[in-house]
């Protein structure tokens, strides 16, 4: 699949610019020699949302610490840069908010990174997305099964599954010093200098730039607000309602934790899935998108609906869609979004998407409270 075939099928998005075609090249990329660039990015994409992951899978723990408290509304809101309620809760939620600042900062780099070479390393990065989900998800279960259900058997077992995170966050700082040394993303650092010398008069003044930035927003604006929607329905009913509105006698404070792993493994499956088929057409990628809305009255049917979609499987099932389309939908967007424009500038847009990604998560936050309502 070459870099440049996407295909628009409708007026809605413009014309995609070919990466790899219209500049210059000194010779064949260099080969992905036993897929170590790919897995460095995977594990990227991983660590970024790896802390976020952290924070609301561990739910059951949070619930323990602060009973009463709707502890992942108030993560999602935190995430986004809001203050917490007080005492140590307080600080809990202050050390959300840190994490969401920093995922800001390295989510648009690594995304922007990722963007410059073929979208088999984007999908890499999203895919690690996912598999953050999935893994920490693992994790809780391992440690929270480890250990007796009772006050100290939680907190040990939230103790070990903390200490489990911070070593793999340690990983990624390895791997983000390596990616920059590794011939392919030397190869296409070195097109992308080659290109922007070719630009007219070798460089752009703030004027002239202001200009390129609005034209790189305009073509990518639609990938963006797809981004930004699917976020948006995601995070409204992940993990606020999954956690806070459905319960499960049978299944206890098991329940919550079954769903978010649910959803995890199904993001991930999704997320995957351009490896094998790649959808090239953005307008359907945007249209699925706004499909997503349906998931409003059917989650709420499970809350007010026939009592049979108050069961467990109904809400099962809804969450394995949730997290199948979400990855799916997001991987396919994210991978043509800086393929619609120049080599040189990819990584602009893609920081533009990860901007409208952050647009979707606070409306997402926000509208998660209206469940509550």
């Amino acid at each position: 699949m070459a870099v440049g075939d996407v295909e628009t099928a409708a007026p809605l998005l413009p014309p995609p610019a070919s990466a790899l075609a219209d500049e210059p090249s000194a010779g064949p990329p260099p080969d992905d020699r036993l897929g170590i660039g790919y897995l460095i990015f995977f594990t990227l994409g991983a660590g970024f949302l790896l802390p976020w992951n952290a924070f609301i899978t561990a739910v059951d723990y949070f619930d323990f610490l602060y009973p009463g408290a709707p502890v992942d509304r108030v993560f999602s809101i935190s995430y986004m840069g809001r203050a917490g309620l007080y005492g140590a809760f307080d600080v809990t939620v202050a050390a959300t908010a840190l994490c969401g600042v920093a995922d800001a900062l390295v989510q648009g780099g690594v995304i922007g990174f990722a963007g410059e070479l073929p979208e088999r390393y984007m999908q890499a990065v999203v895919a690690g997305t996912a598999a953050s989900g999935v893994l920490v998800s693992a994790l809780r279960v391992f440690t929270k099964a480890l250990y007796p259900q009772d006050a100290n058997g939680l907190r040990q077992s939230a103790i070990l599954y903390f200490v489990a995170g911070i070593v793999l966050m340690v990983i990624c700082i390895v791997c983000y010093n390596v990616a920059d040394r590794l011939p392919v993303v030397i190869y296409y650092k070195n097109m992308k200098k080659r290109a922007q010398k070719a630009e007219v008069g070798g460089g752009m003044t703030g004027p002239a730039w202001r200009s390129t930035l609005w034209s790189i927003v305009g073509t990518v604006k639609w990938y963006g607000i797809g981004v930004a929607l699917i976020y948006a329905v995601t995070l409204s009913i992940f993990p606020g309602y999954i956690t806070e509105d459905v319960h499960s006698e049978a299944l206890g404070d098991w329940y919550p934790i079954i769903l978010i792993t649910a959803y995890n493994v199904f993001d991930l499956v999704g997320k995957a899935l351009p490896a094998v088929y790649l959808l090239q057409n953005g307008s359907a990628a945007i249209a699925g998108s706004f499909a997503r809305l349906l998931f409003y009255p059917l989650f709420y049917g499970c809350l007010h609906g026939p009592s049979f979609f108050r069961t467990e499987i109904p809400v099962t099932v809804l969450t394995c869609l949730l997290g199948l389309t979400n990855g799916y939908l997001t991987s396919v967007l994210m991978i043509l979004a800086p393929k619609a424009v120049p080599i040189h500038h990819s990584e602009t847009a893609g920081i533009v998407i990860v901007l409208f990604l952050v647009v979707g998560l606070v409306i997402g936050s926000i509208v998660a409270w209206f469940w509550v309502i």
